[in-house]
């Protein structure tokens, strides 16, 4: 096998009673990785594989279903909970729709939890589809251990940047805002992308992929494949860290090529801050901003925002699905 071109960190002494030495090696590998391209996998994460071989095959139950069962969780019965299924075309990259259809999860909240009562967007309960009933304690299982992994990371990433390790637990993921997709980019013989060039908006991404492969990642030395890797997660990092640090480290634009051979499924798990939380750039790198925006496909800047989490999550989606945005916020 060709040796991958993105670094590969076992993260175990992080999950584990591990050395000083161990963990201060770790952390300037994560470093290095964090500073030249925001992307690396991740080994010795603890995730079943057995776990995920389940997650892969009831998910392609589901999307070879017919359209009409896949419609009875669509997303437009999520509501403000942006919760469900949306189909081939619908969800949208830089303006141009993904040849991709999806499902989308978050944190699991009962009706009487304080913002779904408030009907704070994003906040909700998940769909489950009848006709495939097992995916959801599969689902539910996965997302609980990529977010103890995510969890676990972060106190490296802390530990790279000097920080206590429970910095971002402390500040930020306390009450973390999840995310979980499950995405199917069925074979076309359409030119296109699958998923359009696009940076992550929070903190951490973890990403499992089955073995058809498709990412492509922006470094420093131009777009680069990140083909599946066998027992790995793809890390990558958010514009919440990026901001953060004072762009010191990046979040990196990545893109997805259009399936051409055969189907392709991949799940990322998105880990990000709090939804009330204030971003702010950490105390030693406010004084001295690295700003890209103009390298930027968007020409946005992740360092000009000010407010919560929240409320950049909400402008980012609304790009996403600007109709169905559009509906859940009409408050007729």
């Amino acid at each position: 096998m060709t040796a991958p071109a993105l670094p590969v960190l076992d993260i175990s002494p992080l999950c584990r009673d591990a050395s000083e030495s161990e963990r201060d090696r770790l952390a300037r590998a994560i470093a290095g990785a964090c500073r030249d391209s925001g992307f690396f996998y991740v080994v010795g994460h603890g995730l079943d594989p057995a776990l995920l071989a389940r997650l892969d095959a009831l998910s392609r139950r589901f999307f070879a279903a017919p359209a009409a069962d896949k419609q009875t969780i669509a997303m437009r019965h999520g509501g403000r909970a942006w919760r469900g299924w949306f189909p081939l075309g619908d969800e949208l990259t830089s303006g141009q729709p993904d040849l991709k259809e999806g499902l989308y999860f978050g944190t699991e909240l009962p009706a009487d939890h304080p913002r779904v009562r408030a009907g704070t967007p994003l906040h909700g309960a998940n769909l489950w589809p009848a006709f495939v009933p097992e995916l959801q304690p599969v689902v539910l299982a996965t997302m609980a251990k990529l977010a103890d992994v995510a969890q676990c990371l972060l106190t490296g990433i802390a530990r790279s940047l000097d920080l206590e390790p429970d910095y971002f637990r402390r500040h930020y993921t306390g009450e973390p805002t999840q995310l979980f997709r499950i995405f199917h980019y069925p074979a076309t013989s359409r030119e296109g992308w699958g998923v359009g060039e696009h940076t992550d908006y929070g903190l951490l991404t973890l990403l499992a992929q089955d073995d058809s492969g498709g990412l492509q990642v922006k470094t420093p030395r131009g777009w680069i494949d990140a083909p599946p890797l066998a027992g790995a997660l793809v890390c990558n990092l958010g514009d919440m860290l990026d901001r953060l640090t004072g762009g010191f480290y990046r979040s990196t634009p990545h893109r997805v090529r259009g399936s051409t051979a055969r189907d392709r499924l991949s799940f990322p798990f998105f880990f990000d801050p709090a939804w009330d939380a204030e971003i702010v750039p950490l105390p030693r790198r406010a004084a001295d901003i690295s700003d890209d925006a103009a390298q930027r496909w968007d020409r946005a800047s992740v360092h000009a925002f000010r407010g919560t989490y929240g409320d950049y999550l909400l402008a980012k989606v609304a790009r996403v699905f600007p109709a169905l945005h559009a509906a859940v916020s009409d408050p007729t």
